[in-house]
């Protein structure tokens, strides 16, 4: 009978117990489900956090780069090429040259940069001394022509070589221009 008594007095605490033991094992469960759920939601929460500073981050750059730009953009605006041309004629007895010259300065607002720098582009370019008329302003006078002999010898002996011929100008002899006389 104390077997009995003894099997009686301990069955509530071994059922007391195994009940302790069954509602700790389903809380603990039950705790860990909860735990499951606040760390997927807090990972959630991380994952948003991250995309939202990242693209936080991107907008941040993308404001910089564009304020940056603007700032240029501004800058390049108070840059200003002043323009100015006109026509140049240069004639030598050789050609005549027609061109158009364009003049450009850099300021920055009202100040200059630079100074003038030239384009010269040709126009019209004139001919050669070779392409221009050969005829003269000064007609020469033809020499009078011999009949079997070169004309030049018979001028020649037209001129008497002992006399001195008078020239306008200064007085000269025929030999003047031998010894350099002009």
């Amino acid at each position: 009978m104390q077997l009995e008594a003894f099997l009686w007095m301990f069955l509530p605490v071994f059922v007391a117990g195994g009940s302790a033991l069954l509602s700790y094992y389903i809380m603990q469960a039950k705790m860990e489900v909860a735990i499951a759920k606040e760390r997927e939601s807090l990972s959630e929460a991380r994952a948003t956090i991250i995309s939202q500073k990242v693209t936080l981050e991107e907008r941040i750059k993308a404001t910089e780069e564009a304020t940056k730009r603007q700032a240029l953009d501004d800058f390049m605006q108070e840059f200003r090429v002043e323009e100015r041309s006109y026509v140049r004629e240069m004639k030598s007895l050789s050609a005549s040259k027609k061109s158009m010259v364009m003049q450009e300065r850099l300021f920055f607002r009202n100040l200059p940069l630079s100074n003038w720098i030239e384009h010269e582009m040709l126009i019209e370019e004139g001919r050669d001394l070779d392409q221009l008329p050969k005829a003269s302003v000064f007609p020469a006078a033809p020499l009078p022509a011999g009949e079997g002999r070169i004309a030049i010898s018979k001028f020649l002996e037209e001129v008497k070589p002992g006399r001195e011929e008078t020239l306008p100008g200064p007085r000269l002899t025929r030999h003047a221009p031998a010894f350099g006389a002009q």
